[in-house]
């Protein structure tokens, strides 16, 4: 493997993964803040805001995996050098994004309207997040636009403006927050609801702020164009499939905290700290990942088979490298760690057991998810589907629950541990088979590969 490893490559992926990272982390941040903000105004707004999110981030991460297949389309085009193709292809993705755009909002908006109606909850929280949830809706046209900017100048190598429209949104989040969730410069206090006020605002600033870097990168990029069917369809082909493996992750994580939930107190806050951690070190590999999949897409869009597993091998040498470092580190200080969330005796005890699991979880994830990242530069987002409804549904939520539920394979039941062993299983078994996908489209001739990315 390591003959593959390039100096050259590892530095281009470098430059466009360390602005991916900060761009991520900078989401993470307005995320934060938005907790913070809710938390201070009232205990029963922080609930409503966690519940509101939990309604949207899904449906709205689906509609961002649906747009997501512009990065590598994009890069394949300039890979070729076909500046005209790249335009075309960005303006369907506008489109697109606006139609995704109209079926969010009207699923929001009817959730909104539903929540007060809900038997069984506080009519306080339902209200308050119904609250939140209509606030934000009107911001996810911005939402879906960036996403389009952003995968557009990702296609042609510039990571660094989603960085910059990241950061200057994190620091215009906290002015926000206060003016609308306090009531400051003549707005009324709107509690939890004000985080939602805000954080549209801020969507439309992102996306103004990304179209300047767009018409930068290409004047051509923003005009006018019908609707075509042919980019359309195979815009939705090469993304519905990633859209809907996102969509299988986030709702097996999601089931995984509901059966752990009768578990007990303990239990589910220890699942949550070492998961809460597992997501902040994901960021890293998604980075390199990220980088990855535009250097394999130009790398196919300029014909170099040779190149694009260059790339991948190059981002995935990286990758293990930084797993080594962060599983050092989390062993090291995962007491430390554990103690920022809960400092409770028994919590501690458990979430580092759990975080000694998240050491090892580090190199089959980081492997899985570069891989991965990679198939997308191929187009191969069925194969990125099947492999995914795999892992979480056939292997980590059943093998997890009889290893959490039953004495059937151990001496005794696992608990919540049985849960992560079953997640470093499933894993595993997704990064051999991605790699063993992505060895395959590498043996690929020159003129099968141009079929495989052209369809």
């Amino acid at each position: 493997m390591f003959r593959h490893f390039s100096r050259d490559e590892a530095k281009t992926l470098l430059l466009l993964g360390v602005p991916v990272f900060l761009g991520q982390m900078a989401q993470l941040g307005m995320s934060f803040v938005d907790t913070v903000a809710a938390g201070r105004y009232a205990a029963v707004d922080m609930a409503a805001v966690a519940v509101a999110t939990s309604f949207w981030i899904p449906g709205s991460m689906f509609g961002q995996g649906l747009i997501m297949a512009l990065t590598p389309l994009v890069a394949q085009a300039e890979g070729a050098g076909d500046r005209r193709e790249s335009v075309r292809l960005f303006r369907q993705g506008v489109w697109m994004a606006l139609a995704i755009a109209a079926l969010l909002m009207l699923l929001f908006l009817s959730i909104s309207f539903l929540l007060p109606h809900w038997e069984h909850t506080d009519p306080q929280l339902s209200g308050k997040a119904s609250e939140y949830l209509f606030a934000v809706l009107w911001g996810i046209p911005a939402l879906t636009l960036f996403q389009v900017e952003r995968c557009f100048l990702e296609g042609h190598g510039q990571t660094r403006p989603g960085m910059i429209a990241g950061f200057i949104g994190l620091a215009l989040n906290i002015p926000l927050n206060i003016v609308f969730v306090f009531g400051y410069c003549g707005f009324p206090e709107l509690g939890g609801a004000g985080c939602g006020v805000a954080t549209a605002i801020l969507f439309w600033f992102q996306a103004a702020s990304l179209f300047f870097f767009v018409v930068r990168t290409n004047s051509e990029a923003p005009g006018l164009a019908l609707p075509d069917r042919f980019r359309l369809k195979r815009l939705v082909r090469i993304g519905l499939p990633g859209a809907f493996a996102m969509l299988n992750e986030t709702a097996a994580f999601s089931l995984i905290a509901i059966i752990v939930a009768p578990l007990g107190v303990t239990a589910v806050a220890s699942h949550q700290i070492a998961l809460n951690i597992s997501a902040l070190i994901w960021v890293c590999p998604l980075a390199i990942g990220s980088a990855g999949t535009i250097r394999v897409s130009t790398m196919l869009g300029a014909g170099s088979v040779d190149g694009a597993k260059r790339a991948r091998v190059t981002s995935l040498c990286l990758t293990l490298m930084l797993a080594c470092v962060l599983a050092v580190f989390l062993y090291i200080f995962r007491y430390s760690i554990a103690a920022v969330y809960n400092d409770a005796e028994e919590v501690l005890e458990l979430a580092g057991l759990l975080l000694i699991c998240d050491v090892v979880y580090q190199f089959p994830d980081g492997i899985q998810t570069n891989t991965l990242c990679a198939l997308r530069g191929w187009n191969d987002t069925r194969a990125i589907f099947c492999i995914t409804f795999l892992a979480y549904w056939c292997v980590s939520l059943p093998l997890g629950w009889v290893l959490c539920m039953t004495d059937w394979l151990t001496p005794a039941p696992l608990g919540v541990l049985g849960f992560w062993l079953a997640l470093i299983a499933a894993l595993s078994a997704a990064a051999v088979l991605y790699l063993l996908r992505v060895r395959h489209l590498e043996s690929l001739s020159v003129e099968e590969m141009r079929r495989k990315i052209g369809r």
